[in-house]
């Protein structure tokens, strides 16, 4: 962690940094360990930096994090099994007892869930450009500097990410259209209905499993409706729940025990993200519902 005594005047502009970097590095990411890891390592760079040189300490800052989540996420491409932490870092569990108020804390907390399900489909110089631009103002042609290329070429960039981010600005996360997918999914699942499935899944689709033997990830439509099909009898009789936020289900063995909670990701009418939980001793930790 950085000095931020008095007599270290670099350590406290960077600790006036810190949560805007914070935030950049998270969106960037999805993951807070990872975040801060950027974050720390942005601080290690700037100590090393004479000062004198960074006439902008904000846009240097932005830069290097970028930059560095950049090749965070690159690597991810090359090693898609790569685990994303804290995406349900709660999994937070509510029996879903019919429409939610539009104003609910659940609605905000799933509207974000959805937004970092959706940049996980990007591509890392169009996840850079559209969070840096969209979200926290940095002008194209930084971005480009980042990236490599052109202003323009980073204007294009955003607009391509944008359009595939619009669909969450609607504010349906937590509603009726969201369960109806669920609900259709599973019975699909249940039914063997492939077709079915693949029209509910987004082609991009992430499936995350935590297993007794560790994480497991998905990515498709079709891997992801394969194993829909084989697993449908674990979800067929589970209640309908809130997980952090999203619409779920929970499901016992008959002697009570639990025995899978899983969280869906709705954008636009289609699931693009499934977290599954079967490890029995996470499960334990968890704040289930009791069987109905």
């Amino acid at each position: 962690m950085p000095d931020t005594s008095p007599t270290d005047p670099v350590a406290e502009a960077f600790e006036a940094q810190r949560d805007r970097l914070r935030a950049v590095a998270y969106r960037m990411l999805g993951s807070h360990a990872d975040a801060e890891d950027a974050v720390q390592e942005a601080w290690l760079r700037l100590s090393r930096q004479d000062t004198a040189t960074i006439h902008n300490l904000t846009g240097w800052l932005t830069t290097v994090v970028g930059r560095i989540s950049l090749d965070v996420l690159r690597s991810r491409q090359a090693r898609p099994e790569a685990s994303y932490d804290d995406r349900l870092p709660e999994l937070a569990r509510t029996v879903d007892g019919g429409p939610v108020p539009e104003d609910d804390v659940a609605l905000t907390d799933s509207v974000g869930l959805a937004l970092l399900v959706v940049l996980d489909s990007l591509g890392p110089s169009e996840r850079l450009a559209f969070v840096l631009h969209d979200l926290f103002a940095v002008p194209f042609d930084e971005i480009g500097r980042i990236l490599g290329r052109s202003g323009d070429a980073a204007k294009m960039l955003a607009s391509r990410a944008r359009r595939k981010v619009r669909a969450t600005e609607r504010p349906t996360v937590v509603g009726r259209e969201q369960r109806e997918v669920v609900q259709a999914f599973l019975a699909a699942a249940r039914d063997g209905d492939f077709d079915g499935l693949l029209r509910l899944l987004d082609p991009g689709v992430r499936l995350t499993a935590e297993t007794p033997d560790g994480e497991v990830v998905v990515l498709g439509a079709t891997e992801v409706a394969a194993g829909a099909r084989r697993s449908a009898g674990a979800a067929a009789g589970g209640q309908a729940v809130l997980v952090g936020g999203l619409p779920g289900v929970v499901a016992w063995r008959e002697d009570g025990v639990p025995l899978a909670a899983i969280a869906f990701t709705v954008v636009g009418g289609r699931i693009a993200g499934i977290r599954i939980v079967t490890d029995p001793a996470r499960l334990a930790s968890m704040d289930l519902p009791d069987p109905e």
